[in-house]
């Protein structure tokens, strides 16, 4: 029964996309919803797109093994990513009306930098999306009492986003995220408050959370920890701005005020809503300690979803798997068009200079199909890695290659094409190092490759140049307010 009903909500969201869908008349449309989305559907799709898998499944469980400061990454820096974009990247970025982040590089660095730093936005989005599809492959699998396997629960998972992101675009994005983020809030409210009177009382849950440490945030004063504890911190916070479903937000708003208040208010949302699955994982714990112990053992992201299945009436299974594929579906459709937009305008658009509107349309459809074909193999090969680390791996790219170019290209005069390639070339190289040695353990790879990044852009924008720059100091790109 209740994986019919699950099967239902799948149709009525996909028959809802598709109604959204008849809006699309060109690739704008598409792409950025023709820049006609009022402030509060800015506010819903920012907050849905970010509430996903993590969030419900992956956030409570590193949060049970080590509390508040093992998900500084997320959803502290994920949160924070959107209060800067809004703060100090969106109304820059909403006056240069682009159709894609990659586009700014091209504007103000030229060709190559626009081509690379879309190759690195596209590759981090094979972890996020797959975190998705994962999560949805574990629902179909737990729904079906283990009768339909994760890999095919993935399958048709994926399916049920295509259809209506392969024709709506952001139109279909924007306005199921809209009606996902209403049924995930409430779905995810209720539980909570039924958790919270199962397990004694929401100050029993607090009590019990407190005795164990859980609300511990600052690292031990060493070396160490404290260097870690920064890295996974920005990771999301400065790695996740270079990113297109970002942007699109961004630049899908009616006006610059919703364009810049829209990722504030949905990140300061998105914290404070993030507490919810840490409140009922902790309640599990008191519920029903002997089961949760062993699942924390064997897999942690199990537990809500166990809590639910096995404690609570009908209703809130309901609910919860409801919430669930809210927040799933919704993270899922907008990661799958980011980098198809991103493919299209920056990447195939070298070889079709001359493409018409409508090819440009068909071309990103086609290119949504692929990608996800693409990341439906990349979850099945990945499967047993967890939600939480191929959400926060996939950060780690932009963060040392796509971060630096944009912001000194934003707030720098004198950064130059240069600077830029240096800063990616220095930041990836240095990662990958860090990465693929033992010095990694010692120093975190992404802050080295931050860090190295920075140091390419000083010296590579100040040293004499060699590389012709894209655009002079005076370009109005340069410093726009």
């Amino acid at each position: 029964m209740l994986l019919t009903l699950v099967i239902v909500y799948l149709l009525i969201t996909i028959g809802i996309g598709l109604l959204a869908a008849r809006r699309v008349n060109n690739a704008a449309d598409f792409a950025i919803a023709g820049r006609h989305l009022p402030l509060y559907m800015i506010i819903t799709t920012t907050f849905a797109t970010w509430f996903g898998s993590e969030t419900v499944l992956g956030i409570p469980a590193k949060f049970i093994e080590g509390g508040l400061g093992n998900v500084v990454e997320d959803p502290f820096g994920a949160g924070f990513c959107l209060i800067l974009v809004g703060l100090f990247f969106a109304g820059k970025l909403y006056r240069m009306t682009l159709l894609t982040i990659s586009d700014y590089y091209r504007e103000r660095y030229g060709r190559t930098v626009e081509v690379v730093c879309s190759l690195i936005i596209m590759l981090s989005y094979l972890g996020w999306v797959s975190a998705q599809v994962t999560a949805l492959g574990l629902v179909f699998n737990l729904l079906s009492g283990d009768a339909i396997s994760i890999p095919v629960g993935m399958a048709i998972g994926v399916v049920s986003i295509l259809a209506y992101t392969l024709f709506g675009g952001m139109w279909s994005v924007a306005v199921t995220d809209f009606i996902q983020m209403i049924i995930l809030v409430v779905g995810l409210a209720v539980i909570a408050v039924f958790a919270g009177n199962m397990a004694g009382g929401a100050d029993k849950v607090i009590e019990f959370a407190s005795s164990r440490e859980l609300f511990r945030f600052l690292p031990e004063p060493k070396f160490h920890d404290v260097v870690f504890f920064i890295a996974a911190g920005i990771t999301m916070m400065f790695g996740s701005i270079p990113q297109q479903d970002v942007f699109q937000r961004v630049m899908s708003a009616n006006n610059i005020k919703a364009a810049t208040r829209g990722p504030v208010i949905g990140g300061i949302c998105y914290i404070l809503f993030a507490f919810v699955p840490m409140f009922l994982v902790a309640s599990a714990l008191i519920i029903m300690p002997g089961e949760t112990a062993a699942l924390l053992k064997e897999d942690p992201q199990k537990v809500l979803p166990t809590l639910v299945m096995a404690k609570m009436p009908f209703i809130m299974q309901v609910l919860f798997f409801g919430a669930l594929l809210s927040a799933l579906k919704s993270t899922a459709s907008a990661t799958l068009l980011a980098p198809s937009v991103t493919f299209t305008e920056n990447i195939w658009r070298q070889f079709k200079p001359h493409s018409t509107d409508a090819e440009r349309l068909r071309t990103m459809r086609i290119t949504t199909l692929v990608f996800s074909a693409c990341v439906l193999a990349y979850a099945i090969y990945m499967q047993g890695t967890s939600i939480y680390e191929l959400v926060s791996g996939a950060y780690q790219v932009p963060l040392v290659g796509a971060f630096v170019p944009l912001v000194f290209g934003l707030y720098w005069k004198r950064a130059t094409t240069q600077g830029a390639i240096a800063a990616i070339l220095l930041g990836l190289g240095t990662w990958l190092l860090f990465l693929a040695t033992p010095v990694g353990a010692v120093f975190p790879a992404q802050l080295a490759g931050l860090l190295a990044a920075l140091a390419g852009m000083l010296v590579g924008s100040l040293a004499p140049q060699g590389i012709r720059n894209s655009h002079s100091p005076h370009h109005p790109l340069v410093g726009a307010d």
